[in-house]
């Protein structure tokens, strides 16, 4: 639920500050689901949604923010409401990632919407080190199912939490970067900023 941006009178304010009373309401009253924010990035803007037990959805804006939003409608819950300062610590780790300040991300997260194999998945990625690849083959085997390897591709894109769990560093077995749900630029810099952190450590 987005607030109406008005046009620079007291009514603004007034929205902004009934919007406040609402997620403060809503939260304690334990019914704010799932909180949202935006965060302008290197990458795009990114959409970042928590439950209250963690992270459950990063989103690239080539991805849809509003189609983002739908699906944690109907997947997690309706309640769903923009609510930044559950997403602050996130914010703040992902800006210190973009700046090379920081190579892992520290906060909880929710894997409702990754399950079976696709969960599988999410866990070889999250081992994968700062500054290194794994090929989509590799992922298929640490997954457990080394003939899987295009059902990594899928996992990879529908990944509901790339940047925090790594799909980018998921690469083809030439070493070419492949596809992602970022846009083949967004990953190109991501792998070269992480490399450049590593040459620079």
């Amino acid at each position: 639920m987005d607030v109406v941006a008005l046009d620079g009178t007291g009514l603004e304010v007034e929205v902004e500050d009934l919007h406040h009373r609402l997620v403060l309401r809503a939260a304690a009253q334990g019914v704010l689901d799932v909180a949202y924010r935006t965060l302008d990035s290197p990458v795009g803007s990114l959409l970042l949604a928590a439950t209250g037990a963690g992270v459950v959805r990063v989103a690239f804006e080539r991805q849809g923010h509003d189609a983002a939003l739908d699906e944690l409608a109907r997947r997690v819950s309706p309640r769903v409401l923009r609510a930044p300062a559950r997403l602050d610590a996130l914010a703040r780790q992902l800006e210190e990632y973009f700046a090379g300040r920081r190579t892992g991300f520290d906060v909880p997260l929710d894997l409702t919407l990754a399950s079976g194999f696709r969960r599988r998945v999410l866990d070889v990625l999250g081992g994968i080190p700062f500054g290194t690849t794994l090929s989509y083959a590799g992922v298929a085997g640490g997954a457990g199912s080394p003939r899987a390897v295009r059902a990594v591709g899928t996992a990879c894109a529908r990944n509901p939490l790339p940047l925090v769990v790594p799909c980018h560093r998921v690469v083809r077995s030439d070493g070419s970067p492949g596809e992602y749900a970022g846009g083949a630029a967004a990953k190109g810099r991501l792998l070269e900023l992480e490399r450049a952190a590593r040459v620079g450590a």
